[in-house]
């Protein structure tokens, strides 16, 4: 629910056009989950998104597109573990469909 309140008040203070959302969670479910929240709203109505569609660009951090962006060293530090033990394709599969489906940003 904190997070939901930041990722409101950011939307408020920058714009949701200025914001993409990273995730790095360890399960597709979860991922998606949270990649709806922030894009159609709290699915869940328990939450300060809940029927708030910000549309906001939202990434796995295992997405090509992001891991691009980051250090190659700080990647193999700190994230690369995750692509040997976690169902990749899967999570980016499902952040995807939420992004693909509800972003209003390109």
């Amino acid at each position: 629910m904190e997070n939901q309140k930041r990722i409101q008040k950011l939307a408020e203070e920058h714009g949701e056009e200025n914001l993409v959302v990273i995730l790095g969670g360890a399960e597709a479910e979860a991922s998606g989950l949270a990649a709806e929240t922030v894009t159609n709203g709290d699915p869940t109505f328990a939450g300060p998104l809940a029927g708030v569609q910000l549309g906001l660009r939202v990434y796995h951090i295992l997405e090509p597109e992001i891991k691009s962006e980051v250090d190659e060293d700080v990647y193999e530090e700190q994230i690369s573990m995750m692509e040997m033990v976690l169902e990749v394709d899967e999570i980016v599969d499902e952040v995807k469909l939420y992004r693909d489906k509800y972003c209003n940003f390109d």
